[in-house]
């Protein structure tokens, strides 16, 4: 069956919706207040004074005082909840430095208001307009005490929160909007999900350190083992076989050790929710291991410590304008010319920094991973010309548009595999995770 998608308005467009809700929110008629005040002025005009219907002149008089009346109600009122208002968010930031919470589920931010029962006819409604995508709920205690809780669908890291309040009449005919502006840092961390742990991300490097037989012969002759066909007769311990007639070969020593120098880096893009999230998990589960950096787009200098790492995880969200590529200055600052694993996050959707990307590993020395992150992956299969004409077909949610099909995610794998040490595939949904061949480990 086709699936039943949304329509959504480009950036442009939505602009364009912003600056008509902006000047709609000053007229303090709403749409049914200024329908109803038409037609009783009309009504008026016509057949109260026109036919001299009193009848109707005295029910469009009674409309008319009791929008007025609503009118009014709503603008007074309106003014001193304001003023009240803007006192308890200043206490509010006062008391509270900073708001912590969580993407994906109900969070309370410390702002309450008390009850408004002295304030007749009118009802107060209010929601987040920045940062975005932040749902915004109110739950009435028994005491009459509204406390917000907002569900933020992505991470952000804000110094400011902005609200839109609306005090508005029972009957809808008027309201009363204004804008207030909170000063506090507010930092939502990205869901976790069922990605709650992560593989190993430590390289191997070849060096003294846990033997392995498949790693490349160096360093000095340490390995003794019998002979066995196809050694080399150099390699024999020939003192030792005239001491007790026993042939043993002395072999360069194969083995590899955890790099002690690990960096990892959170690449930006407009549905990287996946790729933050196993950044988060790789950072609270100290997956990088003792000695490590940590940076993302949007932080300027190198993060050590999981506190500051996690802060620039939630600000590689621009609420602005979308933050310029940095791996290439973030590697110049943690590793310069020095050999160093770099662990690069980032979403499985084509982005524009996949060329500049290759331009970082052919640049810099050391060793490269990627784990790619995102929240499942498209359905393919394609609807029969019926149902797109039952359905109309849109754009499908964030999350179906983040995860890109297995075809497309192994096109990529094939394009960067050669450059990488390994890459790991990660579903933020599921917790599965699968190497660069897309089997699951």
């Amino acid at each position: 069956m086709a699936q039943r998608f949304k329509f959504t308005l480009s950036r442009e467009d939505s602009r364009i919706f912003q600056f008509v809700n902006f000047f709609t929110s000053l007229f303090p008629l709403t749409a049914q207040g200024s329908i109803t005040l038409l037609i009783t002025a009309s009504a008026l005009s016509v057949f109260g004074y026109g036919s001299l219907d009193l009848v109707v002149f005295a029910i469009t008089i009674c409309a008319l005082a009791i929008v007025l009346f609503c009118l009014f109600c709503s603008i007074i009122t309106g003014i001193i909840i304001q003023r009240r208002i803007q006192k308890i968010l200043t206490d509010t930031s006062s008391n509270l430095s900073s708001i912590n919470i969580e993407a994906g589920y109900p969070n309370e931010t410390g702002f309450s208001l008390p009850s408004l029962g002295f304030f007749p006819l009118v009802k107060l409604s209010w929601e987040i307009e920045t940062p975005d995508e932040t749902k915004t709920q109110l739950r009435w205690e028994r005491d009459g005490t509204i406390v917000e809780e907002i569900i933020p669908a992505r991470r952000f890291l804000t110094h400011s929160i902005t609200r839109v309040f609306s005090v508005s009449d029972v009957l809808g005919f008027s309201h009363y909007n204004w804008r207030q502006t909170q000063s506090i840092t507010a930092k939502a961390l990205p869901k976790v999900d069922a990605a709650n742990r992560i593989p190993l991300l430590r390289s191997l490097t070849a060096e003294d350190g846990i033997p392995n037989p498949s790693g490349n012969p160096e360093g000095d002759r340490m390995e003794i083992r019998p002979y066995a066909p196809g050694d080399s007769v150099r390699d024999i311990m020939w003192k030792v076989y005239a001491r007790n007639r026993q042939l043993n070969v002395r072999l360069p020593e194969k083995s590899v050790f955890h790099s002690k120098r690990t960096v990892a880096y959170l690449l930006s893009s407009e549905y990287d929710e996946a790729a933050a999230a196993a950044a988060r998990v790789a950072i609270e589960s100290h997956a990088f291991g003792e000695d490590w950096a940590f940076a993302a787009d949007g932080t300027e200098t190198p993060c050590t410590n999981v506190e500051s790492a996690l802060n620039a995880v939630a600000k590689s969200r621009s609420l602005g304008k979308p933050y310029n590529y940095g791996l290439d200055n973030f590697l110049r600052l943690a590793v310069g010319q020095s050999k160093a694993h770099c662990i690069v996050f980032a979403a499985t959707e084509p982005a524009p920094w996949n060329e500049a990307l290759k331009n970082s590993i052919a640049r810099f020395p050391g060793q490269f991973s990627l784990v790619l992150a995102t929240d499942g992956f498209r359905d393919e299969a394609k609807s029969i010309w019926w149902q797109r004409l039952l359905w109309r077909e849109t754009e499908p949610d964030r999350l179906q548009k983040s995860s890109g099909s297995m075809q497309e995610l192994r096109h990529r794998l094939i394009d960067l595999g050669q450059l990488l040490e390994s890459a790991v595939i990660i579903d933020r949904r599921s917790g599965q995770s699968f190497d660069k061949n897309l089997r699951r480990i």
